[in-house]
């Protein structure tokens, strides 16, 4: 499809001259002999481009230009003048404008100055479309309450500079979480730098992190910044620190309280400002008390705690989730959008998930890929997401119990095991769902031996 130039300028001649050779050019082309006409012709075609003449009466270019920009700032305005100078130019590109062309026109200056000018527009509109399919990757879907909170939570502390520590079990979505935090923060056009704490070798963890100078080690062929240094004035993810080894932890809780630090193998102290977004699937207050996580970073990382919900905490959700994920497969593969039945959604929110968000998606991909049809039915469900739940036998045990106490008895020790098993033996966690102190929890669990059934 053509481009359309809009020409303004008072002088007819020019008008008709320039209307010619863009359009022997592949242009289509429209003309305004004033600012007022322009701004209206603008509103009804609105233009790849704009040509716009400094000097013309009732509304010079200068005004034009601030009122195109006040209604379009990404049109692209080139300005044209018999009597430029540095001044001008000057003024005009600071009020928006893309280039300046002094006359008489040149016709290589303009088709260059129009395609450059082009050019910039086309890759405006591409990170546009980028940072849009961006905040879609990273956006939190669901309506549950947990959710909703969760939401609130991020909003709040987006835009502070809080290190923030976010909980929960694996597949629930705290990668999800760091960014959209970061994608809110006002540091969002600073990098969002990630480090995997569970793959990084003990023996590489400084230069990693610190990065190393040239020659500071075998294989040290040229200079390399950290993650540290990479994330200056932006964020640094530390994913699941809570599987950092405690000779890294007692290194980076250095250059967390210090933000600063030296490249491995050089003398210069070098000074970053980063805001640092944790995330674990341990309970570290548990880890702590076995000795595998230092207290000190744990308060130092433990600002503002955030817990992203499992996914058996919000089955409504799962829907919506459905839908989205088959969106976005369908959209991948480039093939017809498939649908759930409502039966086949209803099995689906009676499996517990113990693989959260993520299980969901990859199993939505199978039956995408797998299902004849378009729409997938419950049939389809492979076990064992289609296993219907049934009576627990330590639950049937409290039918048969003689006394009353006995059954009560019977009935919480299964339940507390259940949600310990679901927790994945988190006891803050576990204490939290079913409301009662993490004390009291320890108690329960050493009166009716559920530590030896613990699985490993």
């Amino acid at each position: 499809m053509a481009r359309t130039v809009l020409i303004v300028d008072d002088e007819e001649s020019i008008l008709q001259s320039l209307q010619g050779i863009l359009t022997d050019e592949g242009l289509e082309v429209i003309t305004a002999a004033s600012g007022v006409s322009a701004l209206e012709k603008i509103d009804e075609v609105f233009p790849d481009i704009v040509l716009l003449d400094i000097w013309m009466p009732e509304m010079d270019g200068v005004e034009t230009l601030v009122k195109i920009k006040g209604s379009y700032p990404s049109l692209p305005v080139v300005m044209m003048s018999g009597h430029g100078t540095i001044e001008t130019a000057v003024r005009a590109t600071k009020l928006g404008a893309y280039d300046f062309i002094e006359k008489p026109l040149s016709l290589e200056k303009v088709l260059l100055s129009i395609n450059n000018a082009l050019d910039y527009s086309r890759l405006e509109e591409e990170i546009t479309l980028l940072r849009e399919k961006a905040d879609d990757r990273y956006r939190i879907t669901g309506d549950n309450e947990l959710i909703r909170q969760l939401k609130e939570q991020i909003l709040i502390v987006a835009p502070t500079n809080a290190w923030v520590l976010i909980s929960g079990e694996n597949g629930t979505g705290k990668e999800l979480v760091a960014h959209t935090i970061h994608r809110l923060s006002k540091r969002h056009q600073k990098p969002m730098v990630e480090v995997n704490c569970a793959a990084i070798p003990e023996e590489l963890i400084e230069s990693e992190l610190f990065g190393h100078e040239k020659g500071a080690f075998t294989g040290a062929t040229a200079m390399k910044k950290g993650k540290f240094d990479l994330a200056h004035d932006g964020t640094l993810f530390l994913d699941e620190i809570g599987d950092m080894s405690l000779k890294a932890q007692s290194k980076t809780l250095r250059i967390l309280q210090e933000q600063k630090f030296e490249r491995v193998g050089g003398s210069r102290t070098i000074r970053v400002d980063v805001r640092v977004i944790a995330a674990t699937n341990k309970d570290l207050e548990a880890e702590i008390e076995k000795g595998l996580f230092r207290d000190d970073l744990y308060y130092r990382l433990n600002v503002i705690p955030i817990r992203v919900p499992a996914l058996r905490e919000r089955v409504e959700d799962i829907p919506a989730l459905v839908d989205e994920f088959l969106k976005e497969i369908s959209m991948n593969m480039n093939a017809e959008p498939k649908c759930f039945s409502d039966e086949a959604l209803k099995k689906l929110k009676k499996y517990p998930w113990p693989g959260n968000v993520r299980e969901l998606k990859n199993l939505v991909e199978r039956l995408v890929i797998m299902t004849p049809g378009t729409e997938i039915l419950a049939s389809h469900i492979p076990s064992p997401y289609s296993r219907e739940p049934g009576l627990n036998t330590e639950f049937a045990s409290s039918l048969e119990a003689v006394t009353i106490k006995e059954a009560r008895e019977n009935f919480e020790k299964a339940y507390i095991a259940r949600k310990l098993e679901e927790y994945k033996w988190n006891i803050s966690q576990t204490a939290d769902a079913i409301g009662i102190e993490r004390s009291n929890l320890h108690k329960k669990i050493k009166f009716y031996g559920l530590d030896s059934n613990r699985s490993q």
